[in-house]
């Protein structure tokens, strides 16, 4: 173990970092949370994020441009939402094998497209830390614990955490979240009192799609600043993962997503500290609790009414 770094700094570096890397489970899981709660299961989470991941990183990469390579990643990911819309909303397929059929999609053309357009692994100068300074030249980022915990993040990092009381209120203070909450509880009740069960689900599905999208760059233009093929390496089930966990809700996502995300801070910090534990058991730990989060059956009775299930005007 390195000596150097006393308990305080390991808590404060693992804490830190933790919140680094809650960035793409917050993006990707808050945009499944709207997918799931209008009664659509998007599995296909992880090959969107994969070509929001490529498609941010090569604008930048060509561009220079931070927030086009956003912009590009959103996009993506609206174009893969709309055809998950169209084939479980419209075709009403199984939202399972659909999911997996967009995943398997996702991954095969962000590698094809990374082997034709790069062809080896670049870097970019991604989105930097902001570090606000008095012009004393003292930065807020230094002060002791908290300053060094919450701050000194990127853009991209502070936009996740917003995401988070601006999704809820949306869900739950306004017109168009009760219209999404009705559609997925009970469809035909929505349908019976005007709403279009359609156009909500498929703009829902869009939303989890921009979100996972721009999860995806979050990781190759601002926490990795590279694209390397399947880089994110099961990210996107996790997210899934982690609306069950969190309740279908927004705050329950951000605890979720901490949880997560300082565990695999953890299992970073345990080999930079060359503490006496396998590697393989500190990286399969992630893993290892989403399993164990869905193996508890009561967070299924929390979970819309009509989450999975197609609807069909007239039903009973």
């Amino acid at each position: 173990m390195n000596e150097g770094l006393s308990v305080l700094a390991i808590i404060v570096g693992i804490a830190h970092s933790g919140i680094r890397l809650a960035t793409p489970y917050l993006y990707a899981a808050i945009g499944e949370t709207f997918s799931q709660r209008s009664g659509v299961l998007n599995l296909g989470v992880e090959g969107i994020m994969l070509m929001g991941a490529y498609s941010g990183f090569f604008v930048v990469f060509k561009t220079g441009n931070l927030f086009l390579g956003v912009l590009a990643a959103a996009l993506t990911g609206i174009l893969m939402g709309l055809a998950m819309a169209f084939i479980s909303v419209t075709l009403q397929a199984e939202q399972g094998i659909s999911g997996i059929g967009l995943f398997m999609f996702g991954l095969g053309a962000s590698s094809l497209l990374f082997k034709t357009t790069l062809g080896t692994v670049e870097g970019v100068k991604g989105f930097p830390e902001l570090h606000l300074c008095l012009p004393s030249g003292y930065c807020l980022s230094d002060f002791p614990v908290l300053g060094e915990i919450f701050l000194g993040h990127s853009l991209m990092v502070y936009g996740a955490f917003a995401l988070v009381p601006v999704s809820w209120w949306i869900l739950n203070k306004t017109t168009w979240g009760l219209k999404i909450r009705a559609v997925g509880q009970n469809p035909q009740a929505a349908d019976t009192l005007g709403v279009s069960v359609a156009a909500v689900r498929y703009i829902t599905i869009s939303i989890g799609g921009m979100l996972a999208g721009i999860a995806g760059a979050s990781l190759s233009i601002s926490l990795l600043n590279i694209f390397q093929e399947n880089m994110t390496n099961g990210q996107g089930f996790i997210a899934v993962a982690l609306v069950y966990f969190g309740s279908w809700t927004p705050f329950g996502v951000l605890a979720g997503a901490m949880l997560f995300s300082l565990i695999n801070a953890l299992q970073l910090w345990v080999q930079v500290l060359g503490l006496n534990i396998p590697s393989d058991v500190a990286v399969m730990l992630p893993y290892l609790l989403t399993i164990i989060v869905l193996a508890f059956p009561f967070r299924r009775a929390l979970q819309p009414a009509a989450l999975t299930k197609p609807f069909e005007r007239g039903e009973n």
